[in-house]
């Protein structure tokens, strides 16, 4: 969602670069830059005012003045800047000092209320909750099968005493559904309203009556991210007339511009809690300030990361690869296999991707990124005996052309797979004897697994390089020889790592010696 807002900020600041001293100039030209892009990113005026300001008064201070660095400090500023206006700190829901604990959910029409309600129930579950959906949405048409069809995904129970298209009182399912989870101890209760317009002061007054009967120990705004500066309109709107106590951004995922994210906290004065960045149950995350603050000034989001992991990958298993390793055993495909059943575990690698710092760098690439290759080459290893998984240089012409049928893929991609495992066993030698580190290269931008023909194929060809037309002239040929020669002789050797994230093979240096290879021949 803030890809242009990120590459336009991105782009101001590499102005900055190299700076060992700010003019006022400078800094008027930045501050100009990052008022066009937050403004292009439909973020509400008043709030684009007070952040140039802010961002101003600080940057012409001795703040950036006595700094080493100061563009980087600029950046700094920009950064606590986007955090404040975000909403600062993370803030906890606030649970009822005796259970259940109420929620509930108010918002505009089409704002994606009734998944999220799936959703949170399923978030609160895995937290070690017990919720309760409430269907108290009597309006819309089917509301209260879509709440039982979403609650049956979560593994949550659903409070339907009325079949909803008009019929019943959405107040009393309320008031019947707190009184049902405290007679069988739900420990917290989600009530999903029907979705009303600002403007309307029926429905508004309806939805004050809910919150009368259940008492809410929080009341959620669920507000569609896509919907530009209409947001702070609404959502004071909604404040005026129900009072929420936090906010809820949906459709994150989408290609708006951002602005209502970075608007309606700052607006509202009310914090966004969460924030739901997919159709699936699972993509649903606590809202952070500052990790957002570092997406969108393309500096990744690390914690994320971690956290996803951490629930991602089994520990035992990640320390018996790490045994493994530092034992000097050879990696195999069947501990491939296990490291990828764990990586999908984490989600779209499109988003795990996203999050690394500079992904803004590639984000054609990651545009372009096919998940299907990640299943493709899942399916190749899964036609594979188990004996060729934990012994790949069995693979002969036959066998892997065995493995293509079985795969529905071709013997051509079943090659490029071993090939970019090689390199994978490689670096993991190369891990065992530096004592875990990557080797010199890394990870880098270029060619990503998913990449497949597709998107090669819209991808334009890179430049050719030492290619010109050779001149008649047999002097003037000889030259351009010699500076082709001496140009190739000078050129770093390309780095890269396993499976495609790098763009060649190891550098010369980091290739293991012939004892070495011998040692994993025998």
């Amino acid at each position: 969602m803030f890809a242009s807002l990120s590459d336009r900020l991105t782009a101001t600041f590499r102005n900055l670069r190299g700076k060992g001293r700010l003019t006022e100039q400078d800094i008027n030209t930045t501050i100009a830059e990052i008022r066009r892009a937050l403004l292009e990113a439909d973020v509400a005026l008043p709030v684009v005012r007070e952040f140039t300001a802010a961002v101003r008064e600080r940057a012409l201070g001795a703040e950036v003045s006595k700094a080493l660095n100061p563009g980087q400090q600029v950046v700094k500023i920009v950064n606590d800047q986007l955090v404040e206006i975000l909403g600062g700190q993370a803030r906890d829901l606030h649970v009822a000092k005796r259970p259940p604990t109420v929620i509930m959910l108010a918002g505009l029409q089409g704002a994606g209320k009734t998944t999220l309600a799936g959703k949170l129930a399923k978030w609160l579950k895995d937290q070690g909750h017990t919720p309760l959906l409430v269907a108290a949405d009597l309006q819309r048409p089917n509301a209260v099968t879509q709440l039982q069809v979403v609650g049956e995904r979560a593994g949550v129970p659903v409070w339907a005493p009325e079949p909803g298209n008009g019929v019943g009182d959405p107040i009393e399912v309320a008031r019947s559904g707190l009184a049902h989870a405290q007679d069988k101890l739900y420990s917290v209760v989600i009530v999903d309203t029907a979705g009303r317009l600002g403007v309307d002061e029926e429905m508004m007054a309806q939805a004050a009556a809910i919150k009368e009967a259940v008492q809410p120990d929080e009341t959620l705004f669920v507000l569609d991210a896509m919907i530009g500066q209409d947001a702070v309109a609404t959502a004071q709107a909604f404040l005026e007339g129900v009072d929420f106590t936090g906010v809820v951004l949906t459709k994150l995922d989408g290609d708006a511009r951002g602005g209502a994210a970075l608007s309606v906290a700052k607006v509202t004065g009310r914090p966004v809690l969460f924030a739901s960045t997919g159709e699936k149950l699972t993509d649903f995350e606590r809202f952070h300030a500052d990790r957002m603050a570092s997406r969108i000034l393309d500096m990744g989001d690390i914690l994320t990361l971690i956290e996803q992991a951490e629930r991602a990958f089994d520990q035992d298993e990640a320390e018996r690869m790490a045994a493994k390793v530092a034992g000097g055993e050879d990696f195999t495909l069947q501990d491939f296999l296990d490291q990828m059943q764990q990586l999908k575990k984490m989600g779209s690698m499109k988003k795990v991707l996203g999050m690394l710092p500079g992904a803004g760098q590639m984000r054609e690439a990651l545009e372009n990124f096919d998940e299907r290759e990640v299943d493709r080459i899942e399916a190749m290893v899964r036609s594979m005996t188990p004996e060729e998984r934990n012994n790949p240089r069995i693979l002969n012409g036959s066998r892997r052309s065995r493995i293509a049928r079985g795969s529905g893929t071709t013997v051509t991609e079943v090659n490029q797979l071993m090939e970019r495992f090689e390199q994978a066993q490689q670096m993991m030698r190369q891990m065992a004897r530096t004592g875990g580190r990557l080797p010199r290269g890394g990870f880098g931008p270029g060619g990503l697994p998913g990449g497949g023909k597709k998107s090669r194929g819209r991808m334009a060809p890179p430049p050719k390089k030492g290619k010109k037309g050779k001149s008649g002239n047999p002097a003037k040929r000889a030259q351009q020889e010699a500076e082709a020669a001496r140009r190739a002789a000078e050129a770093p050797a390309p780095t890269g790592s396993a499976f495609g994230l790098g763009g060649g093979r190891d550098e010369p240096e980091a290739v293991p010696d012939l004892e070495e290879l011998q040692k994993y021949l025998r």
